[in-house]
């Protein structure tokens, strides 16, 4: 190999491969962004239209001021960690985030706990407010449901797109993606007026899982030295035998289940 070529020829990589990585960070950035914005917005929208936009716009944007506060301060630092350090230690986080929302998706899908339904976390939510409509600390309370709601999605989100782009260098990418998916559910949400109840949240989370399992598994294989097969194409082999796993574990998983418990 000739002394100027790039690390990315070093090994084994090529423009498709590097696409491939490009393209999977970014589906994964936003997809898993936009279950947990969807989520947030619930319960924006609650609040808003329970209690005032005041208190709902209040929450939201202090919140949005102590995620940024989090990225300005611990953002710099990853650029301190070593890159297979990091790439081991962002693998085996996404590895347990990852199998998390994996895990959920299968029991749902195979019915063994009840899918999410953010028509009734939006009227959970609308009865509460009401319910503290009558404490002189309600604005203060409802501004707090938002606030706590943002921050933890947000949360979420920020931990997906450092998970997903900081292992080769894609924070870019991978921010482009979040904050498509939050442009997305918000110009939605604020069109319809009223939960995003329709967006099929436990398909999205299943892919979610099974995206983030997939990057955990490659980067703790990079962590480690794992020369892969097919450089980053090995993405798409390791995403596959998840997916294969994940499905044989739903239809065995339906076949214990009642179907009566299926059925609620």
């Amino acid at each position: 190999m000739p002394d100027g070529a790039t690390p990315e020829a070093r090994k084994g990589r090529t423009p498709m491969t590097t696409m491939t990585t490009i393209g999977s960070t970014v589906t994964a950035a936003f997809l898993g962004s936009f279950v947990e914005v969807v989520e947030a917005f619930t319960i924006i929208l609650a609040v808003g239209l329970s209690r005032g936009w005041k208190p709902a716009f209040v929450g939201t944007g202090l919140a949005l001021l102590v995620l940024a506060a989090l990225v300005l301060v611990f953002g710099p630092l990853i650029s301190l960690i070593p890159l297979q350090l990091m790439q081991f230690v962002i693998g085996t986080l996404l590895i347990l985030f990852g199998m998390r929302w994996l895990r959920k998706a299968i029991l749902r899908t195979s019915g063994f706990i009840p899918l999410h339904d953010e028509d009734q976390a939006f009227t959970t939510e609308s009865d509460l407010l009401k319910r503290q409509s009558t404490d002189r600390r309600a604005d203060f309370l409802a501004a707090s449901a938002a606030f706590k709601a943002v921050l933890l999605e947000g949360v979420e989100v920020v931990f997906i797109v450092i998970a997903v782009g900081a292992g080769r260098g894609l924070m870019v990418y991978a921010s482009l993606g979040a904050l498509a998916a939050c442009l997305l559910v918000i110009l939605v949400g604020l069109a319809v007026h009223r939960p995003l109840s329709r967006v099929p949240e436990n398909t999205l989370k299943f892919t979610v899982g099974l995206m983030l399992s997939t990057f955990g598994v490659f980067w703790v294989g990079e962590g480690l030295g794992v020369d892969w097969p097919g450089a980053d194409l090995a993405l798409l082999a390791i995403f596959a035998i998840f997916t294969l796993v994940a499905l044989a574990a739903v239809q065995w998983l339906r076949q214990l289940t009642p179907t009566t418990a299926r059925a609620s």
